[in-house]
């Protein structure tokens, strides 16, 4: 069987995405030969021969991805604290920047302590990402996720399906408007946590291909200054939570302030406007009083 070096086709491909303007192709070209060969992108040094069937298969993907379709697209799958995530056409690509909003929600679950069960509610879910991955870390939890997209939602049940399957805690998907005023009435007073990755970008935004041609437009787009979600949706957030409680949004890096303030105008305290990995302003974090 004919066998090539793996290594120089990860660095012709790494020089074509380059080409191409993929902003990081040299991970992304040993992602793809990861994808392929069905190894941790760790381990391939492991791996130095790779089939004529494989070369092709790794240089046609790279070819799409040079293309600017996204590479979780092209594997399938994306990444969101310890669980993996199915994803494709269709649904909003769960981004490393909302890891540090996941990290917070663990840290504010562990200060709820055990005294009773922790209610987590995550509002615009999408592909379920923020609500399986603390369903995952905490199985003690109870995880309600909203959606109002059909697309996004069947992708939400069949992560939400395979993960229970695999034996975590299955959480209850709601296809729902998070700005509807009657949402989730059961749940008024008594949610811990609200996290929420919604649709934020200002309209007139402009943004790379992988974005622009392949997330949803209702998944990106928050009207003319990116609020149009968030705005109607703190009230409900308000009436959510359990005095104490706390929330933690994300926003277009133009709109730490205005998400604060409209937080701060609804009767939050403790508002703080966390940035990401970049040092970009990113989402900001709230509790609630009751009065």
């Amino acid at each position: 069987m004919n066998r090539a070096p793996l290594r120089p086709a990860i660095r012709e491909a790494a020089e074509v995405l380059a080409g191409a303007g993929v902003h990081s192709p040299g991970t992304d070209a040993e992602l793809l030969a990861a994808h392929v060969l069905g190894v941790d992108r760790m381990r391939l040094a492991l791996v130095p021969m790779v089939t004529a069937d494989q070369l092709e298969e790794f240089r046609k993907l790279v070819a799409r991805r040079a293309e600017r379709v996204p590479l979780q697209h092209l594997t399938g799958t994306a990444a969101m604290g310890e669980i993996d995530l199915a994803v494709g056409p269709g649904v909003f690509i769960p981004r490393p920047e909302t890891e540090l909003l996941f990290a917070w929600a663990l840290a504010q679950l562990e200060a709820v302590g055990h005294e009773h069960q922790p209610v987590v509610v995550d509002l615009c879910t999408g592909s379920g990402a923020l609500a399986l991955a603390i369903a995952h870390a905490r199985p003690d939890a109870q995880v309600h996720a909203v959606e109002l997209d059909s697309e996004a939602i069947a992708w939400a049940r069949r992560n939400a399906l395979q993960l229970a399957d695999e034996g975590d805690t299955p959480i209850d998907l709601h296809a729902a408007d998070v700005t509807d005023p009657d949402l989730l009435t059961h749940l008024t007073g008594k949610v811990d946590i609200v996290v929420s990755n919604p649709p934020y970008i200002p309209e007139a935004a402009q943004l790379d291909p992988e974005v622009a041609d392949h997330d949803p437009h209702r998944a990106l787009f928050g009207g003319p200054d990116g609020l149009d979600v968030i705005r109607p949706m703190v009230p409900n957030i308000a009436r959510l939570l359990r005095s104490g409680g706390a929330v933690a949004i994300e926003h277009d890096d133009t709109n730490g302030s205005g998400v604060a303030a409209l937080l701060t105008a609804a009767g939050f305290t403790a508002v703080v406007e966390h940035p990401d990995l970049a040092g970009k302003p990113r989402f900001v974090v709230a509790r609630f009083a009751a009065e």
